[in-house]
């Protein structure tokens, strides 16, 4: 796995929570993200749940693109599981996955928006950990 801040990843899935499904959306989101914290390859996962909207927001932060299918391999049955409470409304690809992982990304969000961003310019900064968490 490289470690190149070129390679960097950072996902933006927009979904859209079915009608009666929030409850349902809530458990299986927070057991996928229990799981990744646990044993899964993201430097940072963040959902954020808009019931106004119907809407649910995810931000997963990747080393590159292997960690990304590295990701996928270990999680799918909890992918799965949030699935069955909402869609992909528009998956936001910020950095430059290599075209397998972008191909897998295409295949996984059915009908929705798909928007790539190459990175520019940036930093990392993980050094004293986030709400109490230790430094990833």
């Amino acid at each position: 796995m490289t470690t190149s801040d070129d390679a960097i990843l950072l996902f933006h899935n927009t979904m859209r929570i079915t009608d009666g499904h929030v409850e349902g959306f809530r458990e299986a989101i927070a057991q996928a993200v229990g799981f990744a914290e646990r044993h899964g390859p993201q430097l940072m996962v963040e959902v954020f749940v808009d019931e106004r909207r119907m809407t649910a927001h995810s931000f997963q932060l990747f080393r590159d693109s292997d960690a990304v299918r590295a990701h996928w391999k270990l999680a799918d049955p909890y992918i799965q599981g949030v699935m069955e409470h909402c869609r992909v409304e528009r998956f936001e690809v910020y950095g430059e996955p290599d075209d397998d992982v972008l191909a897998g990304v295409r295949a996984g969000i059915g009908d929705g928006e798909l928007a790539i961003a190459p990175r520019t310019a940036g930093f990392l900064r993980f050094g004293g950990g986030v709400r109490g968490r230790s430094p990833v």
